[in-house]
């Protein structure tokens, strides 16, 4: 068996600190994108979480998205009070998380930044989120993945 890799190490440690019951699942096909963690777990695109890194006038925001929904940078902005907000560069992901882009889980930061939850995510009993690297995934319920980031749900995505 294949060496888990340190950042998928640090996501395991982050759930285990937060009393999360749920170890990451490293697979052997890409969860880079959404709908290719879908496709290799079997589940609906909608009930996987996207982390996205968006830079507003006060620093880094995290949003966690439905794989089926886009984020709206208008929308974001609103619901942390921000004028502006742009997707972070793949550079800036980094610098502010820790991970890569594709692999960017919800929890184990480098440093904190404020988190908004894509209300959508509600139509899902299970989420699956990743862990650290682009083939790597854990399931946790909403509720769980609200109490460990500490976001509340908001309207985030584009309509239509």
């Amino acid at each position: 068996m294949a060496k888990r890799s340190k950042s998928v190490d640090r996501v395991a440690q982050a759930l285990a600190d937060l009393g999360v019951d749920a170890t990451p699942i490293e697979l052997d096909r890409s969860t880079r994108t959404a709908q290719l963690a879908a496709d290799v777990l079997g589940v609906s695109l909608g009930s996987i979480v996207k982390s996205l890194v968006f830079m507003a006038d006060s620093g880094p925001v995290l949003a966690l998205v439905a794989g089926d929904r886009r984020a709206d940078p208008s929308k974001i902005a609103s619901a942390c009070g921000a004028t502006e907000v742009r997707i972070a560069t793949a550079v800036e992901v980094r610098e502010c998380t820790g991970f890569a882009v594709g692999g960017v889980p919800p929890v184990g930061h480098l440093n904190a930044m404020p988190v908004i939850l894509d209300a959508s995510l509600s139509r899902f009993e299970l989420l699956h989120a990743a862990a650290g690297a682009p083939q790597a995934v854990f399931p946790i319920t909403l509720s769980e993945l609200a109490r460990i980031t500490g976001a509340a749900a908001a309207d985030i995505v584009e309509t239509g």
